[in-house]
């Protein structure tokens, strides 16, 4: 493997997505994984996670179950090794697992078309099937009637069997012959079955001796009597073995016929597995698909952005997550701070998560991390080389960078630890400069973490270098591992002693003795770091007011949807009730029509009927006011 994948750690990413692998073939996938390097590979990858990760999510019972890699199998198959029943059965399982997820996708396919492709290429071989079921049962035991000669022969073997076990106890019930044995039992030597003799009776019964015990009292006879019939036991045995053989052999060649569709099946079994395994573990990191972005910066201008990333090798209760972002203009990133403040692990998690996401695997960070596709690589971190061939940590640092200075590329990701270190300060400081501005000329996406304050320098006046620190706290004497960009890292030395209790003057000695151009840069950069945390106090504040006036505008809309509802409940209610009296009323007006009736047929004066008619036609026009209210 890669060995600058070897010093980001890639392989123990993969030996953990190896972990959640069901079956040797899909876990050697995942060990030997290598990342993409062109975009729509990536995407292509990263999208069949996010599949299976949806797809285990509404199903999480699913697993592969028993399968094996069969590519052992089918390749002794080919050289003609008969293959167990054991083995028959893990082939026949294996294809009823591939035919089980056939039927699971087929209704799926549009719903999750890059799994159902991958479920496509497996081969069911169902004749194959048909004929290991038809040979073995579930204990891996030929069958009876495998075969008509097996059947036959069976049938003869166990009436023989009945027969010599039955002439056997005859012999040993026989009160003539219980004296001369040690015990009434029938037991075996050699494949044959014999009785306990008494040493001191021997030829009393005549017999074959097959066998005496450890203290020499008892032989091991076999009967004359039985002998023939056994030497027919025997040979039917012989016969069974033959024909049990040739049944395995006729299924081996089956398997051999069938080698390419085998390890087709084997391959896309892996495949699904390896899906499977990559949704497990992105669950278990917490982790989200990045974005893959389209030539060198995505729409809002950025090249590189990580929100809330993690290294995954880390204790995810103690890591601080970073974020790091790169504009279009930005090549190179100059990351400075304390010793153990975190600038390692940050070009470490950078690399690896880069590596991680074109292996198809998503990323311990926050929704909306986006990356290139870099097509290689490139860290200078630690010393390991320098102790393997005894080299100064200078020479060792160099050697490795030499081996890929001339290679990189716009497309590259480089990360150099201490660059320059381990030598003179003022030559390893320009030095490191010369490197940095080659590959700033040359494109490459650079990480540098370093001490020297040349670099911070040549990071605030060179177009397309930003400077970064990871901060430290002067009160707890502690760094807080978090990253800023856009802010060289402070010197804290100062700032130390007087927390630990230097004498004051000499501390002040110690400031006098920095040239006024360090002091005032050193001011400066205080005042920059100061009015950097006061400025994103302030956006902290303001994102917080806005999140908050946010809130109280929802309740308020709630609330008022809830008062619109309460109205139109009441109006309803209201509504009801007025129908209801409106019916009442017109009842009451046919209850007076029928009495109308009822006087308009009895004898009543001229003068009495049209006041009637006056009174109920009032009462009409009162009840029409109250129906169209």
């Amino acid at each position: 493997m890669d060995r600058h994948w070897q010093t980001l750690e890639l392989p123990k990413i993969l030996d953990r997505l190896a972990a959640h692998t069901s079956f040797s073939a899909s876990a050697e996938k995942a060990r030997r994984l290598v990342p993409g390097t062109q975009a729509a590979e990536v995407r292509e990858r990263l999208t069949t996670t996010a599949e299976a990760r949806r797809f285990l999510k509404e199903r999480p019972q699913t697993d592969l179950g028993d399968v094996r890699d069969l590519r052992p199998l089918v390749e002794a198959a080919r050289r003609s090794v008969l293959l167990s029943p054991a083995d028959l059965l893990d082939i026949r399982q294996t294809l009823l697992v591939a035919r089980r997820f056939r039927q699971i996708f087929a209704p799926l396919e549009s719903a999750y078309p890059r799994l159902a492709a991958i479920v496509a290429r497996l081969a069911l071989c169902p004749k194959l099937v048909e004929a290991i079921g038809r040979a073995l049962d579930n204990r891996g035991e030929v069958r009876d009637d495998a075969s008509p000669a097996l059947t036959r022969v069976r049938q003869e073997l166990r009436a023989t069997h009945d027969r010599l076990m039955d002439r056997l106890q005859r012999i040993i019930a026989s009160p003539e012959n219980q004296p001369y044995l040690q015990e009434p039992l029938i037991t075996m030597r050699e494949g044959r079955y014999v009785i306990p003799l008494k040493a001191e009776f021997k030829g009393r019964i005549p017999g074959i001796v097959h066998d005496r015990s450890a203290s020499g009292a008892t032989l091991f006879i076999e009967p004359l009597a039985v002998v023939e019939l056994a030497n027919t036991w025997r040979e039917l045995q012989l016969q069974e073995e033959e024909e049990v053989r040739r049944i395995l052999a006729d299924l081996t060649a089956r398997v051999a016929a069938f080698g390419e569709d085998l390890d087709r099946t084997v391959d896309a079994l892996a495949d699904l597995d390896l899906a499977f395994a990559a949704a497990r573990y992105a669950e278990e990191l917490n982790a989200t698909e990045p974005t893959i972005l389209e030539g060198r910066q995505s729409r809002d201008g950025a090249r590189l952005r990580l929100l809330q990333a993690r290294h995954p090798l880390l204790d995810p209760a103690t890591v601080v997550p970073i974020d790091v972002v790169l504009d279009g203009e930005s090549h190179v990133l100059v990351i400075t701070g304390p010793n153990t403040g975190g600038k390692t692990v940050t070009l470490k998690t950078v690399g690896l998560l880069a590596l991680m996401a074109q292996a198809g695997l998503h990323i311990p960070a926050a929704p909306g991390s986006a990356l290139p596709v870099f097509n290689a690589v490139y860290a200078d971190i630690g010393d390991e080389q320098s102790i393997e061939q005894s080299l100064s940590t200078f020479s060792a640092h160099l050697t490795n960078i030499l081996s890929f200075l001339h290679r990189a590329d716009e497309r590259s990701l480089v990360l150099l630890d201490e660059l320059g270190a381990g030598t003179d300060p003022a030559e390893g400081s320009a030095l490191a400069r010369a490197l940095l501005e080659t590959f700033r000329r040359k494109g490459a996406l650079t990480f540098v973490a370093t001490h020297y304050p040349e670099l911070k320098a040549y990071a605030q006046l060179t177009p397309g270098v930003q400077n970064a620190c990871v901060e430290f706290d002067p009160e707890t004497l502690r760094p807080t591992y978090h990253l800023t960009i856009g802010l060289p890292g402070r010197s804290n030395a100062f700032a130390i002693a007087r927390r630990l209790g230097l004498d004051e003057e000499i501390v002040r000695q110690a400031e006098a003795l920095i040239s006024r151009e360090d002091r005032m840069t050193e001011g400066l950069l205080a005042d920059l770091h100061r009015l950097r945390l006061e400025a994103a106090r302030a956006r902290d504040e303001a994102l917080a007011a806005r999140a908050e006036a946010r809130r109280l505008e929802e309740e308020l809309q709630k609330r008022l949807a809830q008062i619109d509802e309460e109205r139109a409940a009441i109006l309803e209610a209201a509504r009801r009730e007025a129908q209801a009296e409106v019916e009442r009323l017109r009842e009451d007006l046919r209850a007076l029509r029928r009495k109308l009736g009822q006087i308009a047929a009895m004898p009543l004066s001229p003068q009495a009927l049209p006041q009637a008619r006056e009174a109920l036609a009032a009462v009409e026009a009162e009840l029409e006011e109250v129906a169209e209210a």
